[in-house]
């Protein structure tokens, strides 16, 4: 018996048939369903547009799984990998495909987004392929440093990646310049020292009103500073810092004794992060506002992840600023309560951050994103995460009705067409 997709391809069903295809309606697995879809929206006028509707807002899991199979048809995936199609989170699966050819990733590396050269530069199978690295190279999207990299690699063979993962090391207390960790962006010190110049020319004035404001974080910090970690500050927003907890830890009850045994190794090590997550904030807690700006632009992702909580805007704006900070930080940002009103503002001002769809989504679906910033981007939204934030009721009213406005414009649209 013909599969379905062997009967839609020789138009053999019926209309309605094929319109329950293109709303992904039919009772076929999902790796069939996806690649019906997918000849759907690249071969047929009358359901195209309903097909790529319903690709878009389709199951990420079963995307992944048909991203990442062998056996996933060369249309599925050149679909998947195009650019108006792509969704960040099928990415990796689709760069270590190897029925994904080289010949594809190396046309889409010269011109690809930012968002999508970082998980590039991250691929084994990228950095192993000099074919896609020579196409890279000339990426107007990559950094100086990224592109020296590359080019370097090319000139001496194909061997390492280009970006190693090293694990960070933990910086000195008294090092107010810490080493920079390897998943971050670098930038030659002197790229690094005319940004902060600009940024204190720009702000002098603020600077100069706010200089003698202690650190002040908004909110609490455990929730985001890393899992496993025990509370760093007060969930007191006015409270300063003025030390890392150092008190003993109260003995363990008899009936846990076994279970602490058995957890030992995995205390210890949290323990440890915990210990280099005090020493940063108790150094930003001796620092003036010039000296977090700094720190802001040149430290590390860990410190950038307090300081963008900083209750002094000058400081926290700052963090937006800094040349090292990546799209995989401001995604994150996007999403956190605990941040001034200005961050949310400042954040769809960057051009770059907006190629970026994650961050996009974050804020709109963050409640505490300012209103005219959430209706603004709604519009760049995907059906299926129109739908959900319609319903979403930790949003404001209004953005539920627009939103729900929104999406019922697409659907009617898709169906008239």
């Amino acid at each position: 018996m013909p599969r379905m997709i062997d009967l839609i391809r020789a138009s053999a069903v019926p209309s309605n048939l094929m319109q329950s295809a293109a709303r992904g309606a039919l009772a076929v697995p999902p790796q069939e369903m996806i690649e019906i879809l997918v000849h759907l929206a690249v071969h047929n006028k009358v359901f195209g547009d309903q097909a790529r509707l319903t690709l878009a807002g389709w199951d990420e899991v079963s995307s992944r799984v048909a991203a990442s199979a062998p056996n996933t048809s060369k249309e599925v995936l050149q679909y998947f990998i195009a650019s108006e199609n792509l969704r960040p989170a099928l990415l990796p699966a689709l760069l270590e495909n190897p029925s994904l050819d080289e010949a594809t990733l190396a046309e889409a590396a010269g011109s690809a987004s930012r968002e999508v050269v970082e998980a590039m530069l991250k691929s084994g199978r990228i950095n192993h392929s000099e074919k896609i690295l020579s196409s890279l190279s000339s990426n107007p999207n990559l950094t100086g440093i990224e592109t020296t990299n590359i080019k370097n690699k090319l000139a001496s063979g194909i061997a390492a990646p280009v970006n190693s993962q090293a694990e960070e090391e933990r910086v000195d207390e008294d090092d107010v310049m810490p080493e920079m960790p390897a998943d971050e962006p670098a930038g030659p010190e002197d790229v690094l020292d005319e940004a902060l110049m600009a940024y204190f020319a720009e702000h002098e004035k603020e600077i100069t009103a706010n200089q003698d404001k202690p650190f002040q974080p908004i909110g609490s910090f455990h929730e985001n500073v890393g899992s496993g970690s025990e509370e760093l500050l007060a969930a007191d927003p006015e409270a300063p810092i003025a030390a890392a907890p150092t008190g003993a830890p109260a003995p363990a009850p008899p009936a846990a004794a076994t279970t602490a045994a058995a957890t030992g190794v995995k205390k210890a090590a949290l323990v440890k992060k915990d210990e280099g997550r005090g020493s940063a904030l108790q150094k930003i807690s001796k620092l003036d506002v010039k000296g977090r700006i700094q720190l802001a632009m040149k430290g590390t992702k860990e410190e950038r992840s307090i300081l963008v909580r900083d209750g002094t805007k000058v400081v926290a704006l700052a963090v937006l600023d800094s040349p090292k900070i990546t799209d995989s930080e401001v995604e994150k940002f996007a999403s956190q309560r605990n941040v001034l009103e200005s961050v949310l503002r400042g954040i769809p001002l960057k051009r770059r951050f907006m190629k970026h769809y994650g961050i996009v989504r974050n804020l709109v679906f963050n409640p505490r994103a300012p209103i005219d910033v959430s209706i603004t981007l709604i519009k760049n939204l995907l059906v299926q995460d129109l739908k959900n934030l319609s319903g979403n009721k930790e949003v404001s009213e209004t953005v539920r009705k627009s939103a729900l406005r929104l999406f019922k414009q697409k659907v009617d649209t898709s169906k008239r067409d």
